[in-house]
């Protein structure tokens, strides 16, 4: 749905959820500057590019503050979840054996962005923005078990796609 097509092409080896746990677990508890790859999506050589990176960060806390941008649909998934035509970022909070001050809560953002200058979304917005709170939410609850977060970090088994 996100790219146009049902093949893709791999990334680097070093983009796997294993990988992206592992260094959030070397940056905790110091909260990141950007964002961090997680991984990256490209559509098969020969065929229109498409890049779609899915990233994490580290954040001082749980989000307080209402979305910036109206183009953000609220979800109820995590400590916060939005989506929109072009991105999507689910924010979850793990407490975990991995992370070296157990006793602290990290708060974790996991995001997914079609990597290029904005344009207006081409297609079903509502679909694309399903899409994309679907990917962030696998990525999430991936990343939620691979660090071995309690109750997979508060997020949900399946993505919950209705507004809050």
């Amino acid at each position: 749905m996100i790219t146009g097509t049902s093949r893709f092409e791999a990334s680097a080896e070093e983009y796997t959820v294993a990988q992206a746990a592992t260094a959030l677990v070397e940056a905790f508890p110091t909260p990141t500057v950007g964002r961090e790859d997680a991984c990256r999506v490209y559509t098969p050589i020969g065929t229109p590019d498409f890049d779609l990176r899915i990233t994490w960060r580290l954040v001082d806390g749980a989000p307080t503050d209402e979305p910036a941008a109206p183009k953000f649909t609220v979800l109820k998934m995590g400590e916060e979840a939005l989506a929109a035509a072009d991105m999507a970022y689910v924010q979850f909070a793990c407490k975990s054996e991995r992370l070296l001050n157990s006793s602290r809560v990290a708060h974790i953002v996991i995001g997914v962005e079609h990597w290029a200058v904005p344009t207006e979304p081409e297609g079903d917005v509502e679909a694309l923005k399903d899409a994309y709170a679907t990917v962030a939410h696998s990525v999430s609850l991936a990343m939620a078990k691979e660090l071995g977060c309690e109750k997979n970090g508060g997020l949900p088994a399946r993505p919950v796609l209705d507004p809050a």
